[in-house]
């Protein structure tokens, strides 16, 4: 059986804190840990410690902040497309009960003031039926009633010479009238003027969806550049 040669194995080299030589002068000595410190090195010590131990607490703040507002800023653009839908249906919500107040004051007027209309609708074609022999009133039974009185008085502050004649019309909603002066004509039919106005503000807000003024004041969307854990 051959012999195993154990392995080298290497040894330190054995030092000594201090060298002398041979007349017993020191060549070299290592420095011996300090054993006993005064109270002014204490107190250094301690700020010192005090230092760096702050430092790591305010770096462990700082990545734990720099964490949330990421979390935040993550959440906030997740949000943003519902907000915006909220935002316009509210828009939408508001646009409908203003129309609905609108209405109703708009009905009270004209149940106060039923003839108002066929009078401002008179003075304002002044001009065009000026020239005309004569005006055809068509309205429902309750407005004839009575506005032949008022259409002569109107005509007559308007400067208008020609005759003028009104006709019950059933089936006409309430309030509603025509004017017929030949070369031309005029109507008002509340209910189709509601309808109208409502139409045209519904299409004005679907046309402007969910692209209405900013959600957030000056900007509208989120900074990109929010600090994450990584910056």
């Amino acid at each position: 059986m051959a012999a195993v040669i154990p392995e080298k194995i290497a040894h330190e080299k054995f030092g000594f804190d201090t060298v002398f030589d041979p007349t017993g002068n020191v060549l070299s000595a290592r420095p011996r840990p300090k054993r006993s410190y005064s109270a002014e090195e204490v107190e250094a010590i301690r700020k010192a410690a005090q230092a760096e131990g702050e430092a790591k607490a305010l770096a462990g703040i700082a990545q734990r902040q720099a964490q949330a507002l990421a979390v935040i800023a993550a959440a906030a653009r997740e949000a943003l497309p519902r907000l915006a839908e909220v935002a316009h249906e509210h828009r939408v919500g508001s646009a409908d009960l203003a129309l609905a107040c609108a209405r109703a004051i708009a009905a009270a007027a004209l149940d106060k003031f039923p003839q108002a209309p066929v009078r401002a609708a008179l003075e304002a074609l002044a001009r065009e039926i000026e020239a005309a022999p004569r005006l055809i009133l068509t309205a429902d039974a309750n407005l004839a009633e009575g506005l032949q009185a008022v259409l002569e008085e109107t005509a007559q502050a308007v400067g208008y010479p020609g005759s003028i004649q009104v006709r019950a019309v059933p089936g006409l909603s309430p309030h509603a009238f025509t004017l017929d002066f030949g070369d031309g004509s005029a109507s008002f039919d509340p209910n189709a003027a509601a309808e109208r106005v409502a139409a045209a503000l519904h299409a004005a807000l679907a046309a402007e969806g969910l692209h209405a003024e900013p959600l957030i004041p000056g900007g509208g969307t989120i900074a990109s550049d929010t600090p994450t854990p990584e910056s």
